[in-house]
């Protein structure tokens, strides 16, 4: 199983599982993130052993090729001396260095296929961390919105603000009446300059007496 496949069946894993506790989706992204990260981690440093695997075998590799030529020299060289016996043990030597330089050319390859998938899958993984990356601030911008947004709802179907109006209203009325008892004694009778004068202070003073309670209700 690839580093990517288990890196999805750890986050499934523990994604359920905060599912079924019914966690914050907040928690839920971020632990998404958390996992992607460590796995990217994870990959990165395979690949580094990867690479560092196939230049060791690389070295080992160009090893054997010079000691197969040198084998190949010596045969030659026995060829010419006419020591045909010694020519025939060269070239065994040299095709049992072959056959193992064939093998770690192999292994070569194979390493190769698999930095090709680890950089697949370090691709995507990639990809993949940089849309939980983005879902995560959204998540949060949304979130953050929502929690104000109840704060002000919360406020405004509070019942302490209808209690205020209500006060405010009372008092209103309890103005209302002060005034119609000042309006009554006018009734029936004529007015004059000094009628005038005391309606213009009994109103301000009234108005000021209304101005402190509206300052009283909205503090309460």
């Amino acid at each position: 199983m690839g580093i990517f496949s288990r890196m999805t069946d750890i986050i499934q894993a523990n994604v359920n599982a905060m599912l079924d506790k019914a966690e914050d989706p907040e928690k839920i992204v971020r632990l998404m993130v958390q996992e992607m990260e460590d796995t990217l981690v994870e990959a990165r440093t395979a690949a580094a052993r990867a690479i560092a695997d196939k230049k060791e075998l690389a070295r080992k590799h160009g090893s054997m090729i010079n000691e197969a030529d040198d084998w190949q020299a010596k045969a030659e060289l026995a060829i010419a001396k006419d020591r045909e016996d010694l020519a025939k043990a060269a070239l065994t030597e040299k095709n049992q260095i072959i056959l193992t330089a064939e093998a770690i050319k192999q292994q070569i390859s194979d390493v190769e296929i698999g930095l090709n998938k680890l950089n697949e899958d370090i691709g995507s993984l990639e990809d993949k961390l940089t849309d939980a990356r983005n879902r995560q601030k959204t998540l949060i911008l949304r979130q953050n919105t929502a929690v104000k947004q109840l704060e002000v709802r919360r406020q405004i179907y509070d019942n302490k603000f209808d209690d205020a109006l209500m006060r405010f209203e009372k008092y209103e009325r309890k103005m209302d009446y002060v005034e119609g008892r000042v309006e009554a004694y006018d009734l029936g009778r004529t007015r004059d300059l000094r009628d005038e004068f005391a309606d213009l202070e009994g109103d301000e003073e009234i108005q000021n007496q209304l101005a402190e309670l509206k300052k009283k209700v909205q503090k309460s």
